[in-house]
Formats: structure tokens, sequence, C-alpha cells
């Protein structure tokens, strides 16, 4: 079966920056649902359309296309004292962000009475190659389109 729209994609993808520093062994399988839903970049969604299981590509993104520059505005701190407790360097909180809208930030230090946030993803500014193996290509269920996902053992779960 070849990948187009509404079909369910379990690939293998290994990912790595432009001096080889590995981020995903490609290991375990991921499945997504091929159609423009934003489940994958688009550039990669791109090269795997029509293709079928067994394809392998590699391919380089810029980083305008994964997670786009690093934006200094979303680096703040706050009082340790506000922090909630439990939640550690690596770890996340959610907070209002500079467009008043909620987000995500990572904890990246906590120095004395500070807690420093960075509300970048950890991948963006960096040019990131995907090197793709397509592992089945099914058509997807009513509910996963419905849903916006794939379902089951390497897709989301409800």
């Amino acid at each position: 079966m070849k990948i187009t729209q509404n079909t369910a994609v379990t690939l293998r993808m290994k990912v790595t920056d432009s001096q080889g520093l590995v981020y995903d062994d490609g290991k375990n399988p991921v499945s997504y649902l091929h159609g423009d839903y934003d489940n994958l970049f688009p550039k990669l969604e791109a090269a795997l359309e029509g293709q079928e299981s067994g394809f392998q590509t590699t391919l380089e993104l810029a980083t305008a296309d994964t997670f786009g520059e690093r934006d200094d505005a979303l680096v703040t701190t706050m009082p340790k004292a506000d922090f909630p407790p439990g939640i550690k360097v690596g770890g996340q909180i959610q907070r209002i962000g500079p467009d008043g809208e909620p987000r995500y930030y990572f904890v990246t230090k906590i120095k004395g009475p500070t807690v420093l946030l960075d509300g970048n993803h950890p991948l963006c500014g960096k040019t990131l190659r995907f090197a793709l193996t397509v592992v089945d290509v099914r058509e997807a269920t009513a509910e996963e389109i419905a849903h916006q996902h794939v379902h089951g053992e390497h897709g989301h779960q409800h």
C-alpha cells in the first residue's frame, strides 16, 4: 500500500544533528496519520508521499523546517518560592507565555532563590538529519481520522 492521505504510517526514525549527535536512535517505531494533520514535519511527510513499506531515505532539515530558531523572549526566571514542589532540572511546568497563551517551559537551572525556565523546544536552532525507514502502511480507521492521529501499538492511546 502506498502512503497517501489518511494512511497510518509506522516509521523507524533516527534523528541526529549536523554534528552527528543522536537525539533518537530510531529503534522504537513511531506511527503517524499521513495527510497534513501536523503529526510530522511537512517536508518529511512530503518525502514519504507515495512511498511503500521498506522505503528508506535520509533528509536534512533546516531549523525553519523543524523547531525554528531560539526565541530569547521565552527564557525567563521565577522565584523558587513560587516553584511547584517535586519538579527538578529537566522537568517541565506550564506557564503563560509572552503572547498570553499557556505554554510549557523546561526547567534548565535552579540557583539559590531563582529558577531558570526556557520555553524553547530543546532542538530549536538546530539543523536536523532524519534517517527514515517505512515499516508499515495501512488504511487509517474512521476513528483515527476523526481524532487526527494513529491509535494502537506505536500511536496514541486513549
